[in-house]
């Protein structure tokens, strides 16, 4: 593939339900937290709070569960007692993944922009991600997470790249309405949001890179 130009320079992927099937570690995360307050584990029927708390940063789930509650702080408080490395055997990669980092590299920068905070470093490492990524974009890292623009234009700062230069791989509405506030070409990954086009596997995001796949 050597000789094949990329239509892109950068494609950007968000990490949770992308990179990693981490659903169910996130159930298991908020509800340590309920359990620690003595209260009920969360509805799975609830589809609203499934995708707030699968998609948006720590903080504004937190948020989305506990604003104006009185044991906020406590919540909080405990909720960052809770180490990643926990939750790791409930987490696994998306199927392909790798294979298709290995066909990019080399032909398009790679990036990661994610809501999460402290623990993309650990994912990296434990998953066998190392040098692949140019620039990891978490939500430590900016003032405002996805759905606000600002981490896609970080992204863009740091390689010194117009939008449309860039691709960016995400499945919830926070990463669909990141990307259309940057101005940056977004791919759905197992989901039914408008897009540039929709994938179910990660091989797909090669035809979309190179012209002539």
């Amino acid at each position: 593939m050597s000789e094949l130009k990329s239509r892109y320079k950068v494609v950007i992927y968000d990490c949770d339900g992308v990179i990693l099937d981490s659903i169910e570690s996130n159930y298991i995360f908020y509800n340590r937290v309920m359990e620690y307050l003595e209260r009920p584990p969360l509805d799975r029927g609830d589809l609203q709070a499934r995708q707030v708390l699968h998609t948006y940063s720590f903080n504004d789930v937190m948020e989305y569960f506990f604003a104006g509650d009185v044991c906020r702080d406590e919540a909080f408080a405990f909720a960052k007692t809770i180490h990643y490395r926990d939750l790791m055997p409930f987490m696994r990669m998306e199927d392909g993944f790798i294979d298709a980092l290995d066909r990019l590299k080399g032909h398009a920068a790679l990036a990661v922009c994610t809501n999460r905070a402290t623990s993309m470093d650990m994912i990296i490492e434990d998953f066998g991600l190392s040098g692949y990524f140019e620039c990891v974009m978490t939500a430590s890292q900016v003032a405002n997470p996805k759905p606000h623009p600002e981490p896609l234009l970080k992204v863009l700062d740091h390689f010194g790249i117009e939008p449309h230069e860039a691709l960016f791989v995400g499945d919830g509405a926070v990463d669909m309405q990141s990307a259309l506030a940057a101005g940056v070409p977004f791919i759905s990954y197992k989901s039914h949001l408008p897009a540039l086009a929709r994938i179910q596997h990660h091989a797909e995001i090669v035809r979309h890179v190179f012209p002539m796949e």
